[in-house]
C-alpha cells in the first residue's frame, strides 16, 4: 500500500494514491499499532503533496557502499532539510561539487525498544525514496558530515511510503534528466537494512515517523544546476529539479 500526506484547507490529511485521485485514509501509525492496514476514510482528498512523514530524527548510514570494509557509522541530518518530491532545490555554490545520493529510506512505525535484526520488519511502517544530497568536497574539513550534508532542501523525501515493500530486497534506481545512471538495491548493501536498523536502535531510540537512510550502494551521481534527478525505490518515484 502506498500512503502519504497532503495539505488541505482543513489541515494535513493522510491519503493513498488511487489512479489520478487521492483517497483519504486513517493515520497509518495508529493502524500499525492496532495491527491492521490503514482504513479508508473520505472518498477523495485534494491538496498539496507533502513529505510522507515528519521525522523528529533523520539518521544517515555511512560506510555502507562499494569498497567499504569497515563497520557502518550512523550520523544525524537535520529534519529541517526534508522537502517534498517535485520541490526545486538550489544547490550550494560554496561547497564544491554537489552529488545526489539515491537511498532506501526506512520510515519507523513505532518505538524501537526491543528491535533486533531478526524482528526489524515489525518496527517498520514502510520504505520510501530519499535523495541524501551531499557536498563531498567538504569531507576533508568536515568528518562528521555537518557541512557536507547540509543545505536548504537537501533531503528530498517521498512522495509515498510503501507499506508492503520488502526491506530485504527492494530495487533502487537513480536517473539524471531521464537517463538511468545507477541501478542497484537493498541486496547490494554490504550491511543489510535490518542490520542498519538494529545498529541504530542499539544506540538511540527512534519513534513513529523517524527516518533511517540506509546508504548509497553504487547510487551516487554528480549533479549541476538545471538538471533533474529521479530516484525510484520500488514503487516510489522521487523527482527533484535543481537550480
Amino acid at each position: 500500500m502506498l500512503i502519504g500526506r497532503v495539505r488541505t484547507d482543513d489541515g494535513i490529511r493522510w491519503v493513498r494514491p488511487d489512479g489520478v485521485r487521492m483517497q483519504g485514509t486513517e493515520d497509518p501509525f495508529v493502524a500499525l499499532a492496532a495491527g491492521r492496514a490503514p482504513a479508508d476514510t473520505e472518498q477523495e482528498v485534494h491538496g498539496e503533496v507533502l513529505p510522507p512523514c515528519e521525522p523528529v530524527v533523520v539518521v544517515g548510514i555511512a560506510q555502507n557502499g562499494p569498497g567499504h570494509a569497515a563497520p557502518v557509522q550512523a550520523w544525524l541530518k537535520s529534519p529541517r532539510t526534508v522537502i517534498a518530491s517535485g520541490r526545486p532545490v538550489r544547490l550550494r555554490r560554496d561547497a564544491g561539487q554537489a552529488v545526489a545520493e539515491g537511498e532506501i529510506a526506512v520510515v519507523i512505525g513505532r518505538d524501537t525498544t526491543g528491535l533486533t535484526a531478526e524482528n526489524a520488519h515489525e518496527y517498520v511502517l514502510g520504505v520510501t525514496a530519499v535523495n541524501d544530497l551531499s557536498s563531498p568536497d567538504r569531507g576533508e574539513f568536515d568528518p562528521r558530515n555537518f557541512e557536507s550534508k547540509s543545505g536548504e532542501g537537501y533531503t528530498p523525501l517521498g512522495p509515498w511510503i510503501d507499506t508492503d515493500a520488502d526491506i530485504d530486497d527492494i530495487p533502487l534506481t537513480v536517473a539524471v534528466d531521464g537517463v538511468v545512471v545507477a541501478s542497484t538495491g537493498a541486496v547490494e548493501l554490504p550491511v543489510t537494512v535490518r542490520e542498519c536498523l538494529a545498529y541504530v536502535a542499539s544506540w538511540s531510540p527512534l519513534g513513529p515517523g523517524d527516518v533511517v537512510m540506509t546508504g548509497a550502494p553504487h547510487s551516487q551521481a554528480p549533479i549541476r544546476p538545471g538538471e533533474t534527478v529521479t530516484i525510484t525505490v520500488g514503487a516510489v518515484e522521487l523527482r527533484t529539479p535543481f537550480g
